[in-house]
């Protein structure tokens, strides 16, 4: 496991807001768009995207395009060279929730 694999790890299954920022990315990637764009494609609070696209840019996973505000957000090369691991660390994900969830035991 190289360390970009690492570190989608860590952003996608290990850390609070992964899904979120799972939300994001794949909105990203299917559109480039700003941060308001985002915000209201997900149904999602501004400053919440903003967190986020902060996140993966940060760690290099978008890049931008433009100033302030109308900054428009898209998908890493490196990530799209990776897009195939982020995806299978999504799916153990759902299904590891999946699992959790079917053990709840209601009654």
């Amino acid at each position: 496991m190289d360390s970009f694999e690492r570190l989608l790890w860590w952003l996608f299954a290990g850390s609070a807001g992964a899904s979120t920022r799972k939300l994001v990315l794949f909105s990203i990637r299917e559109e480039p768009r700003n941060a308001q764009q985002l915000s209201i494609a997900l149904n999602l609070d501004y400053t919440t995207v903003r967190h986020h696209l902060k996140v993966l840019e940060s760690n290099r996973l978008v890049l931008t395009a433009g100033e302030k505000y109308g900054r428009v957000y898209f998908v890493s090369e490196s990530m799209e060279a990776h897009w195939d691991k982020l995806r299978e660390i999504v799916e153990r994900g759902q299904r590891k929730q999946g699992r959790a969830g079917s053990q709840g035991g209601g009654g």
